[in-house]
């Protein structure tokens, strides 16, 4: 029997899981690893939670092991108790020099759900470069004034600041947390009112937005993509483009789903590290990892000598 034959006989290949999908779905079970809080409608409350998640993961998710980082920054600079927020931003900054976006394309649960909203087979839209651009620095704006000015600023009679992104943008929460307790619990639902609809509406904005725009949250809107974009030049992990083997076929820049101009800027702060632009390059020029640093600083002494 030939081989061909056999292959036949065999039926066609299973789609596997590509690394970044496994691996995103590894952390969300991982961060959201309470299930039975969903089932019951009650948050964990273990010591775990006194911990931040290096990704946008709401304290009140029934499910959610850690705390949120954007939550968490916003309550110590809103309690003029608490202090420098020290811990809160050494551990974003640590994650930041570790891994950049790479944590947006392979961690963030919120990232998964748009990756496989935008997987629905609906006409996709492009945006324009001149609305795309500057709508990019949107993120950066919520970073400096919901994030760190309104809480560290804005004087109250208690003294505690409202975490305003938590409470009048972030989509995450209101999937993961608002949604789920007041499925199970009928007196939230009763007191539910008008900026529960506010929350729900940005939620379901983003949500379509996500099926025709490939990460619409990321590109324009999350504070924490804005933070790890700060050091995406600089973190170990990198990615690396050999000129000696690109053909320039653009393959790369097609495939990309934060539109990064990969021939010209591969590390760009909007680049997520998905590594979809690895995948499709057809003569294997793009390589990712924690040696790229390496790699370069070794051909730079080779050509000085």
């Amino acid at each position: 029997m030939s081989g061909m034959h056999r292959d036949r006989m065999k039926g066609p290949k299973k789609p596997r899981l590509s690394f970044q999908r496994t691996i995103q779905l590894l952390a969300a079970v991982l961060f959201n690893g309470y299930a039975i809080g969903f089932w019951k409608g009650r948050i964990f409350t273990g010591g775990s939670k006194a911990f931040c998640v290096p990704v946008l993961n709401c304290y009140s998710c029934p499910g959610a092991l850690g705390a949120c980082p954007i939550g968490s920054l916003q309550s110590v600079l809103g309690d003029r108790r608490s202090g420098f927020p020290f811990y809160v931003l050494g551990t974003l900054m640590l994650f930041g020099v570790v891994l950049g976006r790479a944590v947006c394309g392979l961690l963030c649960p919120f990232g998964l759900v748009q990756d496989l909203l935008h997987k629905i087979p609906v006409k996709k839209v492009k945006v324009p470069t001149l609305i795309d651009r500057p709508a990019r620095y949107t993120k950066y704006v919520i970073l400096l004034v919901m994030v760190i000015l309104l809480p560290a600023f804005a004087p109250t009679e208690t003294g505690i600041v409202s975490p305003y992104f938590c409470k009048y943008i972030c989509p995450a929460g209101t999937l993961g947390g608002g949604i789920p307790l007041l499925l199970s619990n009928p007196s939230l639902r009763q007191a539910a009112g008008l900026l529960f609809g506010w929350k729900t509406l940005v939620l379901a904005a983003i949500l379509i937005a996500s099926m025709v725009i490939h990460r619409p949250f990321c590109k324009y809107l999350c504070p924490l993509g804005a933070f790890y974009a700060l050091f995406n030049r600089f973190s170990f992990y990198q990615m690396h483009l050999d000129g000696s083997r690109c053909v320039d076929c653009k393959q790369c820049e097609r495939a990309c789903p934060m539109d990064v101009e990969v021939t010209r800027n591969i590390n760009s702060p909007e680049c997520i590290r998905c590594g979809k632009c690895k995948s499709v390059c057809p003569t294997g020029a793009i390589s990712c990892g924690f040696t790229c640093h390496t790699k370069e600083a070794g051909k730079a002494r080779s050509g000085e000598s």
